[in-house]
């Protein structure tokens, strides 16, 4: 297939949008047969259980929730889900961070496959995917390493777009979105449609995303920082250097077979923002997908399903310093697994299975801080389930080899090659009480090989502003971990509170030395001015809380529904007795969702607390209070085809947010209040 061949969709997105909404296009999709796939989270279950069924903690965005939850990135689109925070290094660039651990503990995967790109590296550095064109997103909280390996130990977000279509559908279906304005002024459409004969399905998408400068209230700079540093507070009211220009899109097709189908797809992501930490640097960045799938099932006792998933990933993104090319980062890779679930052995049942990965980063120019280098991982694994009555029992185990090499030169030293075998091991329980209450809980061991620049950094990082030197005598990091978590559910309302604890044996992180180092590593020369950083291991401990509940307060005249949700962790340094950097302080919110025939109203509020229990080097955060209020409304339409107008109001009480958690905090806070407008629609 031509790298080239969905350049069309791209280009003509907004159009083919409006025609989507266009009363001409509705009589010719009035013969389509609407089909209704279940939303379930499987991505802690490789077994398919529904998410009440699960021992594992998951929450799932999906349909009319994801679309009103929907964000410029993965980290802000999920930030609603208890236990979840991001990086947020401006409006463009923003990881999940899952129970205070992100990076290389956080899977970010894409249809059950890893995606491969640069966001691990460094905070400045964009998911490659837009939350556009994704119909649902499961996020598992807690350690999921047995299922996909050490880089999970702290959680797992997949996001699932569905460009490879699982059912046949005779007919065609889809959905359209345009939005404008919020504090950055976006401009944003996407289109996704499916079209087939009940035999062969085609799936096409194309987004287009737009956005100026932020909007803030007050200044970028902290009063805190200007205290600490001396500098000039500047820039009020914009945050300078962030605004973005991206667009993508993908042609897939499967066919159904007797027993299953087979499918691939292939899709682009282009982004082109501003970096924020630097006024005059942009990253262009562009990443090309190809995916392949195919599931068979009822194949016999033995073995009665086998799955496959597989992707290769052409990514590269260049970080431009006044319109000039100063570094380029290219990272190529195949990732993919082959899953088999054994017939039952009793009320036994369960799945085997093997991945691998294989990729080459690179990265090239005057800001290159680690060498060329390849990573390759074999892991197979095993997941079983035993339910008894009220009672289901789940264990597994993962074995993994990982080789890691970097070609050194480049003021990089030698070649060198480092090989990790990671073990997993995990066991869960759930016990049904009655209807209502169940209680889970979750037993682990966890194992993670050290990532490439965890062991071969050696350079100054602009975007954190330190000389991160990298360490290959670093060792596997190993953690045990425990949650449990009681829950209750009848009719429209439920409520689960859960805890959770971590300890890490050796926990691999990023310690300021103390020294001040000049652009080539060198102590106590006059230009030594650049802190020094080194992954170092050190023993440490995460615990914390998390709670959400949703109860039907009102049901005459429409319904009122009243949404909860609180989480808190902390995280320490045992070797020190220090809190951890960049961790989430205790958050509580609730809200009030209205809905009465076509019309729906909901009000936001969260409270997140001072966070005074810092790394020594960070500032103290100041608590907020953000409301946001949405509404919505379905307008008349024809059969098999719903269009819904929405409008969203973010912060406003005006006040000036600071996310702990981000790196950028002092210098660059969340956006003022704003007014969203938008338009979504169904066929």
């Amino acid at each position: 297939m031509s790298t080239h061949s969905p350049r069309w969709i791209r280009r003509h997105a907004l159009t083919a949008i409006s025609l989507a909404f266009g009363s001409s296009l509705i009589p010719t999709l009035s013969w389509a047969e609407a089909i209704e796939l279940p939303t379930i989270s499987v991505t802690a279950n490789p077994l398919g259980v529904a998410s009440d069924d699960m021992v594992v903690p998951v929450s799932t965005l999906a349909g009319r929730e994801l679309s009103l939850q929907r964000e410029s990135t993965l980290g802000e689109t999920l930030k609603s889900i208890p236990g979840v925070s991001s990086t947020y290094f401006g409006p463009n660039a923003s990881r999940p961070i899952i129970r205070g651990m992100d990076g290389e503990r956080v899977r970010m995967m894409q249809n059950g496959v890893g995606i491969l790109d640069a966001s691990s590296l460094s905070f400045d550095h964009a998911v490659a995917l837009d939350p556009l064109v994704i119909e649902q997103i499961d996020v598992v909280r807690g350690p999921a390493a047995l299922l996909y390996g050490g880089s999970a130990v702290g959680g797992v977000v997949n996001a699932i777009d569905h460009r490879i279509p699982k059912e046949a559908i005779d007919g065609v279906t889809g959905r359209s979105e345009v939005r404008f304005g919020g504090a950055e002024n976006q401009k944003n459409g996407a289109i996704v449609m499916d079209a087939g004969n009940g035999v062969l399905t085609v799936h096409a998408d194309a987004y287009k995303r737009k956005t100026d400068d932020l909007d803030i209230p007050g200044y970028a700079m902290s009063s805190r920082k200007a205290a600490q540093t001396g500098e000039v507070r500047e820039n009020k009211g914009r945050l300078v250097n962030s605004g973005s220009d991206a667009d993508g899109g993908a042609l897939g097709a499967s066919i159904a077979l007797e027993n299953g189908y087979v499918g691939a797809s292939y899709s682009t992501f282009n982004n082109k923002y501003g970096t924020v930490a630097e006024p005059d640097v942009l990253i262009d960045m562009e990443s090309k997908r190809w995916d392949f799938a195919s599931e068979l099932r009822d194949l016999g006792s033995v073995i009665s399903k086998v799955k496959v998933r597989m992707a290769h990933t052409d990514y590269q993104h260049q970080e431009l310093e006044d319109g000039e090319v100063g570094t380029t980062f290219k990272n190529r890779g195949l990732e993919g697994s082959i899953e088999a679930s054994h017939g039952n052995i009793g009320p036994l049942s369960g799945v085997i299975g093997l991945q691998f990965h294989n990729s080459r980063f690179e990265a090239l120019g005057e800001e290159a801080f680690v060498p060329t280098n390849r990573t390759k991982t074999r892991a197979l694994y095993l997941y079983e389930e035993l339910p008894l009555d009220a009672f289901k029992l789940t264990f597994g185990g993962r074995v993994e080899h990982a080789k890691i090499e970097s070609s050194g030169g480049d003021g990089f030293g030698p070649a060198q090659s480092r090989s990790f075998t990671p073990y997993s091991l995990a066991t869960g329980a759930l016990f049904k009480l009655d209807e209502q209450w169940s209680v889970t809980t979750n037993l682990s061991h966890n194992e993670r090989a050290p990532s490439y620049f965890e062991l071969f950094a050696d350079g100054h990082h602009v975007a954190t502003d330190q000389y991160e030197v990298g360490s290959s005598e670093l060792k596997k990091e190993r953690s045990n971990g425990i949650d449990a978590r009681l829950q209750w559910k009848q009719q429209h309302n439920s409520f689960s509170v859960g805890a959770y604890y971590t300890r890490f044996s050796s926990f691999i992180g990023l310690f300021n030395s103390g020294n001040l180092v000049n652009e080539e590593g060198e102590t106590g020369q006059a230009d030594s001015e650049i802190a020094e950083a080194e992954f170092k291991s050190a023993r440490a401990d995460f615990k914390g809380l998390e709670a959400e509940g949703k109860f039907r307060v009102y049901d005459t005249v429409g319904t009122l529904d009243l949404n909860l949700r609180g989480d808190y962790v902390r995280a320490t340094n045992r070797d020190t007795g220090d809190s951890l950097p960049r961790i989430s302080p205790l958050k509580l919110g609730f809200g009030l969702d209205y809905r009465f025939k076509s019309a729906g109203a909901r009000l936001d509020v969260l409270r997140a607390f001072k966070q005074n229990r810092t790394d020594e080097n960070e500032l103290v955060t100041d608590g907020y209070t953000l409301v946001n209020a949405t509404l919505t409304y379905k307008l008349p339409t024809p059969d098999r085809f719903q269009l819904e107008a929405f409008a969203k109001a973010y912060n406003l009480l005006d006040q000036t947010i600071r996310d702990h958690t981000s790196i950028l905090k002092d210098i660059a806070p969340m956006g003022g209040r704003s007014l969203m407008v938008g338009l979504r629609g169904d066929f």
